[in-house]
């Protein structure tokens, strides 16, 4: 048990550490490499434990009680078994990215399911933070059918903003946390090959994806890094691309083989009734979704979302859900609970 202080740690081992049982066992299942030909090191250890050994500051006191916080992580335990080991892709935008609070909150579910075993792929988008900066520059934003028209200067605030800003200010909060996590595009190491749009005529330099390269991926998601991907693409000519953020999580969820896709959105999932918020569908299957969309119960912005997780699920992903971003912890509510956050869809 580590005392409610900073303690000084000048050099992060084990022996350094006190526990209750004075010789700890870690779980012997997981994979473990030789570090330095000393000792054999645990991924799981190294990405959720550097921080706090070098610098580890105790919790403040829990209001819950023990008994109910013990409750609480046996019944969780189903769901970490489940998803240990498993990749999952969360694309993460909305309101959710707007809101300090719910920021803080998707960083903290990211770097509690990366420590009990999760392969995290944090996708992400940065529209309100694009307009911002267009609009210091004078710059005015336009769209069409909710996709951003993009010029050559709209390119550029593009590229700035989503890989120089949002992403570098996502990997510190994430490395901040207590995880470890590698800023990339998809420019970098070919991961994410572009085209042009069908509509590139209207749309300017919005690509679609053309070819996923994991390789680059692969060294980070073994060892539980969590990579963090900004939406930006280039063609073979180098040309960079704008790309839609719940297209480029469900190629990625595809390519990677991923149990789960999830979107992170600002509405509470599908509703049978889009005037009743009440009326949520907790789980359908692919049929079902393709029925609500020839009923026009599935319309307007829900669409491309829906057509993203369908497309991911034909192509081998196991479950693709669409969760509501408002709701504080809602990564934790889908994946280690029975209740869910939203609408998960089935192959």
């Amino acid at each position: 048990m580590l005392a409610a202080k900073t303690l000084p740690l000048p050099s992060p081992r084990f022996k350094d550490l006190t526990f209750r049982d004075s010789n700890p066992h870690f779980p012997v299942s997981l994979p473990t490499i030789k570090a330095n030909g000393k000792i054999n090191s645990n991924p799981f250890l190294n990405s959720c434990l550097k921080t706090s050994l070098e610098s580890i500051v105790a919790p403040a006191p829990f209001s819950t009680p023990a008994p109910t916080r013990v409750k609480i992580l046996s019944e969780a335990l189903p769901f970490i078994q489940k998803f240990r080991g498993k990749t999952v892709i969360v694309k993460y935008g909305g309101a959710a990215m707007k809101s300090e609070a719910l920021q803080a909150s998707v960083i903290a579910d990211l770097v509690l399911l990366s420590c009990v075993g999760l392969r995290i792929v944090f996708v992400h988008g940065g529209g309100p933070e694009i307009n911002q900066w267009l609009g210091r520059l004078g710059i005015k934003p336009n769209f069409l059918n909710g996709l951003r028209v993009t010029d050559a200067s709209t390119m550029e605030i593009v590229s700035m903003v989503l890989i120089g800003k949002v992403n570098k200010h996502l990997v510190s909060l994430i490395n901040k946390a207590g995880a470890t996590a590698v800023g990339l595009s998809g420019i970098d190491g070919h991961l994410l090959t572009a085209r042009p749009s069908p509509n590139s005529a209207q749309l300017g330099l919005v690509g679609e994806i053309e070819r996923v390269d994991p390789a680059v991926l692969r060294p980070l998601i073994d060892n539980y890094h969590i990579p963090v991907i900004a939406s930006v693409a280039a063609d073979k000519t180098g040309q960079s691309y704008n790309i839609n953020a719940d297209t480029a999580a469900g190629e990625l969820a595809a390519t990677l083989g991923a149990e789960k896709l999830i979107l992170l959105t600002d509405v509470a999932g599908i509703l049978k009734d889009r005037d009743d918020p009440g009326s949520l569908v907790k789980e359908i299957d692919i049929k079902g979704v393709k029925k609500m969309i020839d009923d026009g119960k599935i319309a307007g912005g829900m669409i491309p979302k829906v057509n993203c997780c369908l497309r991911s699920l034909a192509q081998g992903v196991r479950t693709a859900s669409i969760i509501d971003g408002r709701l504080e912890h809602s990564l934790l509510l889908e994946i280690l609970t029975d209740q869910g956050a939203g609408t998960m869809i089935t192959g």
